[in-house]
Formats: C-alpha cells, structure tokens, sequence
C-alpha cells in the first residue's frame, strides 16, 4: 500500500522510477540530462523526457538516453499526452518572441493546461530571468523586491511566473529561479571573448552597470536542486557571488585572455553607436542576493565568480 515513505507504494519499479520531463531541451537541458543517472546506471536511475517540436532531433536525444517527446507549445493540442507523465518538471523553454505590446506567456498557460489534466508531477522549477527586476540603480536585490519588468521580454516572464504561481492554488509544487546572464567556455557564445575581438565599446565607469553572472553548470546544479529541494512556489537567484559592473568584467576578461580591453564610451554616444539589444542590457543595474540559493538550497558554488569559470 502507499504511505509517505514511498507514495507509488508496490507499483512495478517502471512506475516508481523519476520520470524528469524537460521542456526546451538547449544548452542548459543536455547538461541536465547529462548529471542525471540514466536507465541501467543504477538504483537511482531516472528516465529523462524531452519535448521536442522537430523530428530531426530525435536521434540525437535516444543518444544522448533521453526519450523523445514530440509536441510544440505553441500548438495546444500535440500536448495532451503531457499529462501525468512526469514526476518532475524543469521548465526551461522561453517565451514566444512576439510583438512589443505582447506582455503574455502563452506557452507557459498551454504547459500548465497540459500538466494539470491529471496527477500533477512532485515537482516543477521553471527558469525565469532576473531581468523582472528592471533598473534597480545598482542596489542589492533579495527575492522579496517587487518586479517592475521594463522590457516586453521580461513583462512575459513575469507573466509565467504568475501563471505557475498561480498553479500552486491546485497544488502545484513549483519553484522559480531568477537568473542572469548565462555563460561557460564550452557553451555557443558563453564567454566574451568574439565581443572582445570585434572591439564593441563598454560604458565609461561613470555610466556603467553592475551585472550578474552564472556558469551554465553551477546553473544546472542550481536546477536539479531546486527540482528537489525548492520549496512551493519559492523564488532562487541563481546568480554567483560575483560583484562587477559591465565594463570591468569585459576588462578582465581581456586581460584573462591576452586581449586589447574594449573602449570606454559615455552612455550619450552608446544610444547612437551600439544596438537595441546591448542598450536593453547597458540600461539596467542591480546585484542579486543568492543567500538563499546557498542557505535553502544547499547549493555550493563550483564557479563562485567569473575569474574561476572564465578559466574553465
């Protein structure tokens, strides 16, 4: 009979196995699926699902020992199957990219759709941003600030978060990591080194912005422990113990790899020099708090600050 040590009771131990479904299985999925001990490595061995949308990537997945799961979030109904087939759900996938007035998620609405049709997973931890914040004018930022999101981007994510938030009133168990920029020297585009080599401008340290840093793998630490220590509907920096503004983490980057440092410019001369989307970015300053990351999560950083991970 079940009980709370083991609520799946006698089932045959197929059913008793985690089933971790990942939905948008890029960068930070495969190496999740590659932390996790898969079928045949064990007694904790779990299976890894992947919603796929493209046919071309399933061979790719089987041998990578991910299974496949066809279906598109922007497509409701090739998501039914989705329901009651994990125990445990990261939630990795963005928001549609849609038109500048557009603040909603319609891809997290369709996921949860899915997923409340029938037993909800134990567990869900969906990757959000830190960019819900907007221009905090370089203050330390905790959990408990209020979102003032200042892009249509961010205005999505903080209308995910609300939705899964408020899945949580039919019991979903769902945790949220807030996380900034994403970076590893084996990840596509994950270091600034083709920014240092095309000479882009940086902002002249009396214009300049604090910015947040995570190593893909300390973020994917940060995920698993989260799927299985986050508490309901907890929100987590995912962000190390870094503490630099812009500009100098571009110097140091250059000085890490043997490169000229970028110039300095003045914010005036940047809003007519650089383009939209390295603006968005020069706009907003802040530095996350990540006590709790450590304090509930347990999670110990293996790249506290940019000088290791730049390194590799």
């Amino acid at each position: 009979m079940p009980s709370n040590q083991n609520p799946l009771g006698a089932l045959p131990a197929r059913f008793r196995r985690e089933r971790i479904l990942i939905v948008g299985y890029g960068d930070v999925g495969r190496r999740v699926a590659g932390l996790l001990p898969k079928a045949g490595s064990g007694r904790r061995a779990v299976q890894i699902l992947a919603l796929s949308r493209n046919a071309d990537r399933v061979e790719l997945l089987r041998a990578q020992g991910v299974v496949p799961l066809g279906g598109d979030l922007d497509r409701p109904a090739s998501l039914r199957r989705l329901a009651g087939i994990a125990t445990r759900v990261l939630h990795l996938a963005p928001p549609p990219a849609l038109s500048p007035d557009d603040a909603s998620d319609g891809r997290t609405t369709t996921l949860l759709r899915s997923l409340l049709r029938r037993s909800l997973p134990r567990s869900m931890v969906y990757a959000s941003t830190s960019g819900v914040y907007g221009d905090c004018q370089g203050q330390w930022v905790a959990e408990t600030r209020p979102v003032a999101p200042a892009t249509a981007r961010a205005q999505r994510r903080v209308d995910a978060e609300r939705a899964i938030r408020g899945a949580g009133r039919r019991g979903l168990h769902a945790s949220i990591l807030r996380i900034p920029g994403i970076y590893a020297p084996d990840r596509e585009g994950g270091t600034p080194r083709a920014r240092l080599l095309r000479g882009t401008p940086v902002l002249q340290a009396g214009d300049d912005v604090y910015t947040n840093h995570i190593h893909a793998d300390d973020l994917v630490r940060a995920c698993l422990r989260a799927l299985w220590r986050g508490g309901p509907q907890r929100i987590y920096h995912a962000s190390d113990d870094t503490e630099l503004k812009m500009g100098d983490y571009f110097d140091l980057a250059a000085d890490l790899y043997g490169l000229p440092r970028p110039p300095r410019i003045g914010r005036e001369q940047a809003w007519t020099e650089l383009p939209a989307s390295l603006l968005s970015f020069m706009s907003e300053s802040r530095r996350l708090s990540n006590q709790r990351l450590k304090q509930e999560l347990k999670l110990k950083l293996r790249y506290p600050t940019v000088v290791q991970g730049l390194r590799g």
